[in-house]
């Protein structure tokens, strides 16, 4: 089992709470951009550069991803990827993607980008505040409680 983060796009803070569960429970977390990440020495947390281009770091999490896995992710199409494989999807605002709420996420994302594109200004999503970090951190719980076998 392992948490793959989308993290060229991925909030700092999201990251700092990724990284302190990771060490606290040891479950592999891994990292995949485009950009150097920052990292904190442990063996529970590495990083995979991707080359630049379209796509490429969405590409290779999908290429890796296994059944159970966690991918922390805002990226709607790669979520729905990671869904197909039967991994579980969270965005850094603690929203969890699943079979029942992907589609309709999808269409949304779809009608937006097609009014973005006929001229149709819809502003971008608010500053994250500590709101959606507690909900982030409250999902990212949940998955942990189950992941992580009692001791």
């Amino acid at each position: 089992m392992t948490i793959w983060v989308d993290a060229d796009a991925c909030p700092g803070v999201i990251r700092d709470i990724l990284f302190k569960a990771s060490q606290r429970t040891k479950i592999p977390l891994t990292l995949v951009a485009n950009h150097a990440q920052q990292t904190p020495r442990t063996p529970w947390i590495t990083f995979v550069q991707v080359g630049s281009g379209f796509d490429v770091a969405d590409d290779e999490i999908v290429k890796r991803v296994q059944p159970g896995d966690l991918v922390i992710t805002g990226d709607i199409p790669l979520a729905a990827e990671v869904i197909e494989k039967k991994a579980l999807a969270l965005n850094p605002r603690g929203e969890l993607y699943n079979d029942e709420n992907i589609k309709q996420r999808l269409n949304m994302r779809d009608f937006m980008e097609t009014m973005r594109s006929s001229g149709i200004q819809s502003g971008g999503p608010a500053a994250m505040g500590p709101r959606e970090r507690q909900a982030f951190a409250n999902q990212l719980d949940k998955y942990l409680a189950k992941a992580t076998p009692p001791n």
